[in-house]
């Protein structure tokens, strides 16, 4: 009688067990899969990211190098029609930076980046903005043979860039003249979700 208990309590999994665990490593794994998807999939968007935040900067070093140098006047840093450099006067035709989302282009003639002779026709850019990778047989930039790959940052992550120029209120509410804000509004696809990088900066009319 002894001996039957013994050989009861001795016996291995039943089939039931078996799959339970097999149910919770498999859920384990899948888990750690997602995680591990998850991680790349962030490692990349970072890339995108940085590339966001130095076209926003890109931009607006762009209109305070124009102002420095005088290629672009106190009077014509605003958006096309925009009220903002005529002082309510109509109609008001001086500014140079075009309203709403605009492909990432190289800038034109001017120097300036999202004005008209940035375009070819409206919305198409004269040259666009891309990223270079090393030539994948040499590793190099450049050279005979060297020839680097050339992303286009619009057609591989839909980059599009809003330049929106304001005034600037003091403490009493009324418009600072010589002072006006630029923000810069980067949007893009990264993964699955769309993202957007806004860089806000004051600008003035000298040094």
């Amino acid at each position: 009688m002894l001996w039957q208990r013994r050989k009861h309590e001795q016996r291995g999994f039943t089939l039931l067990e078996t799959m339970i665990a097999m149910v919770v490593l498999t859920v384990g794994v899948v888990g750690l899969a997602a995680m591990l998807a998850n991680s790349l999939a962030y490692m990349n968007m970072s890339q995108v990211d940085y590339i966001a935040q130095q076209k926003a900067a890109e931009a607006i070093e762009s209109i305070f190098t124009a102002r420095d140098l005088g290629s672009a006047t106190w009077s014509s840093i605003c958006n096309v029609g925009s009220s903002v450099c005529c002082a309510g006067v109509t109609p008001c035709n001086t500014g140079i930076f075009l309203n709403g989302a605009q492909p990432l282009c190289q800038p034109g003639p001017d120097g300036i980046y999202d004005t008209a002779d940035d375009f070819s026709a409206a919305g198409v850019c004269s040259t666009y903005d891309v990223m270079l990778l090393p030539n994948s047989g040499t590793g190099n930039y450049g050279g005979v043979g060297n020839t680097p790959i050339r992303i286009q940052l619009t057609s591989k992550w839909n980059f599009q860039r809003t330049v929106t120029i304001s005034t600037v209120l003091n403490a009493a509410g009324n418009v600072i003249d010589n002072l006006r804000q630029i923000s810069v509004t980067i949007t893009y696809n990264s993964g699955k979700l769309p993202r957007s990088y806004t860089l806000t900066t004051n600008i003035s009319d000298t040094l």
